[in-house]
C-alpha cells in the first residue's frame, strides 16, 4: 500500500514536471538593415509555430538607428523611409510579438527555430531585452542547419547550405519576406523533424 503511495506521488511529480518542461517550437525570420543589432534595425519580424503554419505574426519595425547597408535594403526589400511614417515602434511591436507568443505556447516553453539561427536569435534577443528587458526564448535558440547535419550524419558545415539540402525537405521559394520565409522555414524543419 505504501509503495503504491510513493509510486503514484513520483507519477504526479514526473507528471508536473514534464508540464512544465513542454516546449514549442516557432520559427522565426527577421529581415535587418545591416549585420548586427544595435548599430542596424530590425525592419520586419515574421514567425509561426513549426506544427501549426496558419497561426502567424507578422509586424514591420520604425528603425532604430540611421545607418544601413544598401545590400541588406535591398534584400529585405522595405523602405526606411516608409518604415519611419508606418513602422510600428520596437517596444510596442516587441510587446505584440511576446503577447502573442503567450499565445500561441500558453504553458510551453517558446523555442526559437531559425535557418541561420545566429543572425534571426541576435536581433529577436537584443530587440527583447532593450525593448522589454527580457527574452521569452532565453539566450539559446534551434538552427535548422546544424539540426539537418547532426540527424543525417553530415560532416561538413558546408553539406548544410541551402542548395546542398536533400531537395525533399524545401518547401518553398525563400522570398526575403520574413513571414514567408518563417512559413518556408518552419515546414523544412518540420520535413525534417519527421524524417
Amino acid at each position: 500500500m505504501v509503495d503504491s503511495a510513493i509510486e503514484n506521488e513520483v507519477r504526479q511529480q514526473l507528471s508536473q514536471l514534464f508540464e512544465r518542461e513542454r516546449e514549442m517550437f516557432i520559427s522565426v525570420d527577421v529581415e535587418a538593415s545591416g549585420p548586427i543589432p544595435g548599430e542596424y534595425s530590425m525592419l520586419s519580424l515574421g514567425a509561426c509555430p513549426v506544427f501549426n503554419q496558419s497561426e502567424t505574426f507578422y509586424i514591420e519595425f520604425k528603425p532604430i538607428s540611421e545607418k544601413y547597408d544598401p545590400e541588406a535594403i535591398k534584400v529585405a526589400g522595405l523602405s526606411l523611409q516608409t518604415l519611419k511614417k508606418e513602422g510600428v515602434d520596437p517596444e510596442a511591436g516587441m510587446q505584440q510579438f511576446k503577447n502573442w507568443l503567450e499565445n500561441v505556447c500558453k504553458d510551453a516553453r517558446p523555442i526559437l527555430v531559425a535557418f541561420n539561427v545566429s543572425f534571426d536569435w541576435m536581433y529577436v534577443h537584443y530587440y527583447f531585452c532593450r525593448f522589454l528587458g527580457r527574452s521569452p526564448f532565453g539566450i539559446s535558440g534551434l538552427d535548422i542547419k546544424a539540426y539537418y547535419m547532426g540527424k543525417f550524419g553530415k560532416k561538413k558545415w558546408s553539406e548544410t547550405a541551402k542548395r546542398r539540402i536533400d531537395p525533399k525537405f524545401i518547401a518553398a521559394k525563400h522570398t526575403h519576406n520574413a513571414l514567408d520565409d518563417a512559413i518556408e522555414q518552419a515546414e523544412m524543419f518540420k520535413r525534417m523533424f519527421e524524417s
